[in-house]
């Protein structure tokens, strides 16, 4: 059996190889024929480590290998579905903490609405923690608090505060500034002009068009708001 196990592995190996290119071998990519001829190697040496028991109590090394193939059944599934696990997890996580982005085909991001209406999303600014900004399509710019500029290191003086920017509650009045990034999940934006509010004017940061329309498109389908990156 022993030497079986080693057989198929170097069979395994060969074919491998041979197969540089990465082709499909009956059907199976390169790592899930790695994956099938690991298990069934195990699977071999299991059975020679307990030959003779097999022979005094055959019941019980059937039902043994029952379960091993159960157990090698359950991590080539797993593996061969492991993106549609990992997609069902990440829309787990966007559904019960709003704002964090959940990662789609070719980099979209998906973000659930919040249970007041809003559409909170985490994006970290100049490659620091993530704050939280609400989608706002009316803000003609990202707009930061003066609390939240405050923890980045963004002073502007009182002299700044000189532009209005139009948002979804109104207007405020604004500092200027220039962002080094900005990055929603995959999508980072660099030199993102943006302002900063006067303090006490906004309770929160808002994602605005000098983002967005960096953006090659967005959408909101439902609860869900959808980012595509370049």
């Amino acid at each position: 059996m022993m030497w079986a196990a080693l057989a198929i592995l170097g069979i395994g190996l060969a074919v491998l190889i041979a197969n540089h290119d990465g082709g499909p071998v009956m059907g199976l990519d390169a790592d899930q024929l790695a994956g099938v001829v690991s298990m069934t190697a195990l699977l071999l040496l299991l059975i020679a480590g307990r030959w003779r028991q097999a022979l005094v109590m055959p019941g019980k090394t059937l039902a043994s290998i029952l379960i091993w193939l159960a157990i090698g059944a359950v991590i080539v599934v797993g593996y061969t579905y492991r993106d549609d696990a990992q997609r069902v997890g990440a829309n787990v996580v966007g559904a019960l903490r709003p704002g964090t982005a959940v990662v789609g085909p070719g980099g979209e991001v998906t973000i659930t609405r919040r249970s007041d209406g809003d559409f909170a999303v985490l994006a970290a600014v100049n490659g620091g923690a993530e704050q939280r900004f609400v989608f706002d399509t009316g803000a003609s710019s990202v707009v930061l608090t003066a609390e939240t500029a405050e923890r980045l290191g963004i002073r502007p003086p009182e002299s700044a505060f000189t532009q209005r920017v139009s948002t979804a509650n109104g207007t405020a009045l604004t500092a200027p500034i220039r962002l080094d990034s900005i990055t929603v999940g995959p999508i980072t934006e660099r030199n993102v002009n943006a302002m900063v509010s006067r303090p006490g004017v906004l309770t929160t940061n808002l994602l605005g068009q000098s983002f967005l329309d960096r953006l090659p498109s967005y959408e909101v389908r439902g609860d869900r708001l959808i980012l595509r990156s370049r």
